[in-house]
């Protein structure tokens, strides 16, 4: 019975596992829908909901700010109830299903929906972003060196993605308005949830991703069994996400400890202790070899969070820097520009993966702690690249395209270096029974890095009470803090390196 139950799991497609392609198309799907709204919302917020503040800038980056926090941190909490309740198959649809509701709502025209909607999709991805991450790890076997460029032609998926939907829910905000754009992205996660349902359908994951246990599963909490009572509470919980999201203002005086803080900031300082106090707690617990690791896990997610924090911008600064002070000259609207970043991705993946396969052979593939120090001096030489654009502005204020592009293109090669990479070596230093949790963590790393992105943005923030602010106004805020970021990117990823032959060591025989 057992060889006939795993046999589907043991086919493979182009060397790896069939289930990963299966997750490979659901996870594009879902990643369409999450980049096509997001592509979306820097420029919908300052046109649209902020549009008579004159600090609408300021506005929209304490939310964008709140809202990717939000939705990167409820992981932890997804990814805890599956390891425990749910698993990851339940998970993942209970996700898809709250993040479709959401993107519908989003194409509503009304404030109190906006909020919601966003509301909807942080609850969601809470349970639909770890889990399909880590089902991927449950297809390759400890050791196996397939692992990463699995991850990476994983990642691939994503970029597809992420590539397609500015391009087409951008068209289609300019062409036809604003809710068209979010309207489609909320099929295309529809669409993810049928691709991963027809692979269940099909048996090609054996028997992965079924919930841990199925006493627990079926226990009733309430006289309601815990498989219902937590899609539930799930939603009990969207119009408390909605509130906080919508409390966007700081809630002090400049000078004090709240001055430009709001209730989002505040409850991630909270975060931040209890998880410092839990990881603590847990590797002080663990036997001394997995300490090594854990504790190594949890490094690489920190530099991860200073990565994110500098790429995350894409969505916002750099989103606005495109809408005012870039000449795409009919190449693309500004929305669209988020599509470049992914485009680099899909070029680049498997030519990258090809890359660590054929070091690896020659025991030449630099170990993670080396690809993470350049990943963060790519970044660094990324922001380099569009501080420089101002010594090509016209006389309007307009930067030509390629500084752009080129940023993109060395930030997007320095992703490749550390995020596909550190997704797969998180599921390799994490003990098996706290793994999604563990992934959770890896993606609280983005959380923390939106709060890098809201202080960022808030920084580079214009005051005006012109929509259609750009040019000469707005280039040398936009020029200098580039300048400025590349600074601190370049100095962080000179510091890994440094300690890299002392991190290679607590890696163990983690690669």
């Amino acid at each position: 019975m057992s060889d006939i139950s795993n046999e589907p799991f043991e086919k493979q497609t182009l060397g790896h596992p069939t289930g990963l392609f299966y997750l490979f198309f659901a996870e594009m799907w879902e990643r369409f829908s999450f980049y096509g709204m997001r592509a979306l919302l820097m420029l919908y917020m300052t046109k649209e909901i902020f549009k008579a503040l004159s600090e609408k800038d300021i506005a929209a980056a304490a939310v964008y700010a709140s809202y990717g926090s939000l939705v990167y941190a409820s992981t932890v909490i997804g990814g805890r109830v599956s390891d425990k309740i749910l698993g990851m198959r339940s998970s993942i649809f209970l996700g898809g299903i709250l993040m479709s509701i959401g993107h519908f709502v989003l194409a509503i025209e009304n404030d109190v929906a906006f909020f919601l909607a966003l509301a909807f999709i942080v609850v969601g991805n809470g349970f639909f972003k770890p889990n399909i991450s880590t089902f991927v790890g449950s297809l390759y076997k400890d050791g196996d060196r397939r692992k990463d460029s699995g991850f990476t032609i994983f990642y691939m998926g994503i970029n597809i993605g992420g590539f397609a939907a500015p391009l087409i829910c951008g068209w289609l905000a300019v062409k036809y308005g604003w809710h068209y754009g979010f309207g489609l992205a909320g099929i295309g996660m529809l669409t993810g949830l049928v691709f991963f349902w027809s692979g269940i359908k099909k048996n090609v994951f054996g028997d992965k991703g079924l919930p841990p246990s199925k006493e627990i599963y079926e226990k009733p909490i309430l006289s309601i069994p815990q498989k219902i009572f937590v899609p539930i509470v799930a939603v009990l919980f969207v119009p408390v996400i909605a509130s906080l999201l919508a409390s966007y203002q700081s809630l002090g005086v400049k000078g004090t400890f709240l001055g430009d803080k709001n209730y989002v900031n505040i409850l991630f300082y909270l975060i931040g202790i209890g998880v410092v106090i839990f990881l603590t707690k847990i590797i002080f617990e663990s036997k001394p070899e997995d300490r090594k690791k854990l504790f190594m896990a949890v490094l690489i997610t920190f530099f991860m969070t200073l990565f994110w924090g500098f790429h995350e911008l894409s969505g916002s600064v750099i989103t606005l820097f495109a809408d005012r002070n870039v000449n795409l000259d009919g190449i693309m609207n500004p929305a669209q520009t988020n599509s470049l970043n992914s485009l680099v991705i899909i070029v680049l993946s498997i030519p990258i993966s090809l890359l660590w396969a054929y070091l690896s052979k020659r025991n030449l593939n630099p170990r993670t702690p080396y690809k993470f120090g350049l990943g963060l001096v790519l970044a660094g030489l990324s922001f380099y690249i569009l501080s420089l654009s101002k010594g090509s502005a016209d006389e309007n204020g307009m930067v030509p395209f390629a500084f752009l592009f080129i940023m993109y293109f060395i930030l997007s090669i320095g992703e490749l270096f550390m995020s596909p990479v550190g997704l797969s070596k998180i599921t390799d230093l994490s003990p098996k029974r706290i793994v999604a949790f563990m992934m959770g963590i890896w993606f609280l790393s983005s959380a923390y890095a939106f709060q890098i992105v809201g202080f960022i943005s808030k920084q580079l923030a214009i005051e005006s009470t012109d929509v259609n602010v750009g040019g000469l106004e707005t280039l040398s805020v936009y020029t200098d803090g580039f300048a400025l970021i590349s600074q601190y990117a370049l100095g962080a990823g000179v510091v890994v390196l440094l300690f890299s032959p002392l991190m290679k060591k607590l890696m163990g025989n983690v690669h």
